[in-house]
């Protein structure tokens, strides 16, 4: 079931309607049983999976907590040690034993060894690595004694496959989230607008915006020997776009749905791309992924506390293993370690830019130098993207020459958009679209409340915004005779 869908258009407020008609007691279960629902529209026995990594932390994390309490801090790191194994070797056998037999058997050739590994060839399960991190958070946080283990089977289940953001984020704690299935929700009219303001705006990022841009962005990669450097620049600019109108539209859905039912999930994006530095647009993109990595492997690494290079080399492994876990290919791995050279290069330049501010008399604080300076780390993030989007390091080098190759604006107006299969009236809704996202994130960044400012007006103005967005979405955001949903990128995750 996809937030996009006309399943969830019916299945939200059921779930909601009954949630708050049902006792205090009974809410939980209810709320397992419609997140496994959920769940299985994808693929029914993958559920078994999730209930397995479900019960496998909830029993380590018991035996961590038993450990502890009686000072034996062998058995608390065994059986930590032993979830850790099982979970990851789920993920592996899931995610990664395609990509490790094909590098192994790569291997054996070039040694001229007949040897071949047998991948493991099955569908890879949808949100798997969101929720096994968010399990593995949790036995960490037993570890640590930040949470106490919780007896109750359900509740924890309940944790792992809540289904707002269950199969795409935000990757959410056991301090956060597991302590808010204990408290009673009452209907708040105010709470349930402000949730559903919230899932409208979600809707408009990725209908509106995510799903034009991809038509665009398709098109030129599956074809980009027939356009011209300028236009596949664009393409490569817009897909960057994409995967924040698309992730972002998913996280505000989910934490949407989750205020209707009175549930707090954490903010997943923070205006990312009014970031100065590359180093501040990560601390301001899939927020949940980078602070979860910051605190279970940066900060375990050793962090900053072990000298300037061990910091530095921290950051290399923890980018490279971000680029991990988005997916199993080199591209992805190289993706995360450009990002990660990004933020190592501006810590050691820091110093030498600061005297050259100095000595120019820059002010940091003008309009003017962070425009350039956002527009930077813009074109920074754009690049590494091209790695992230391609399925191979050929296509990356083909597309990369073609722009050489044939770099020029005359086709760039008129006829790319005709050929993109996108009317005048379209493409004018389209750039109005993109400004009002930068408008609102520009508002956001300035710590305008949008939400609450628009909430806050005469009924007038409210329904105009509801109206005008559901109008964008309906007509501007589908694509022939019949409406095709499309799946949200990070569902591949």
């Amino acid at each position: 079931m996809i937030f996009n869908s006309v399943s969830y258009l019916i299945f939200f407020p059921i779930v909601v309607l009954l949630y708050f008609a049902l006792p205090h007691k009974a809410r939980n279960i209810w709320l397992l049983f419609v997140s496994y629902y959920f769940y299985m529209n994808w693929n029914a026995k993958y559920a078994l999976l999730m209930l397995a990594s479900t019960l496998i932390t909830f029993s380590c994390s018991l035996f961590v907590s038993h450990f502890r309490e009686k000072g034996r801090s062998v058995g608390a790191k065994v059986a930590l040690g032993v979830n850790f194994v099982l979970n990851l070797g789920i993920l592996f056998v899931f995610k990664y034993s395609g990509f490790f037999a094909e590098n192994v058997n790569a291997i054996m050739k070039l040694l001229h060894q007949d040897v071949r590994v047998a991948a493991f060839d099955v569908v890879l399960p949808v949100g798997i690595s969101f929720y096994i991190f968010q399990a593995l958070s949790y036995t960490m946080d037993v570890y640590r004694g930040d949470v106490k283990a919780t007896k109750n089977i359900f509740r924890y289940a309940l944790f792992v496959s809540f289904f707002p953001q269950l199969v795409a984020g935000p990757i959410e704690r056991s301090k956060n989230l597991l302590a808010q299935f204990d408290k009673k929700q009452t209907f708040d009219v105010d709470r349930v607008r402000s949730g559903l303001l919230t899932m409208l705006w979600g809707l408009f990022m990725k209908i509106a915006i995510a799903d034009n841009i991809s038509v665009i962005v398709t098109n030129v990669y599956d074809n980009y020997l027939h356009y011209t450097g300028v236009e596949i620049l664009l393409a490569m600019m817009l897909f960057t776009l994409q995967i924040y109108c698309d992730f972002g539209g998913y996280s505000y859905i989910a934490i949407g749905s989750a205020r209707v039912l009175g549930i707090k999930l954490m903010d997943n994006f923070d205006c990312p791309f009014f970031a100065v530095s590359v180093d501040e647009h990560w601390k301001r993109w899939h927020i949940s992924l980078t602070s979860w990595f910051r605190d279970y492997l940066y900060i375990p690494l050793g962090g900053n506390r072990k000298g300037t290079v061990r910091k530095y080399i921290n950051i290399m492994i923890v980018f490279l293993v971000s680029g991990l876990w988005h997916g199993a290919r080199w591209t992805y791995v190289v993706w995360g370690g450009l990002n990660g050279l990004y933020i190592v290069l501006e810590r050691i330049s820091e110093p030498l830019r600061a005297k050259v501010r100095q000595f120019f008399h820059v002010d940091t604080a003008r309009m003017s130098y962070r425009f350039f300076a956002r527009i930077w780390v813009y074109m920074l993030i754009v690049f590494s993207e091209v790695f992230f989007r391609a399925e191979n390091f050929t296509q990356v080098y083909q597309v990369f020459r073609q722009m050489k190759a044939n770099f020029g604006f005359s086709r760039l107006f008129g006829y790319a958009f005709s050929s993109w299969g996108m009317d005048t009236t379209t493409i004018v809704v389209f750039i109005l679209s993109i400004l009002l996202l930068f408008v609102v994130d520009m508002m956001k960044y300035r710590k305008v409340d949008v939400n609450g400012l628009v909430l806050s007006q005469g009924a007038p103005f409210r329904y105009l915004v509801y109206v005008g967005l559901l109008a964008v979405i309906v007509v501007f955001g589908v694509y022939g005779y019949e409406y095709a949903q499309t799946e949200f990128i990070y569902f591949q995750f």
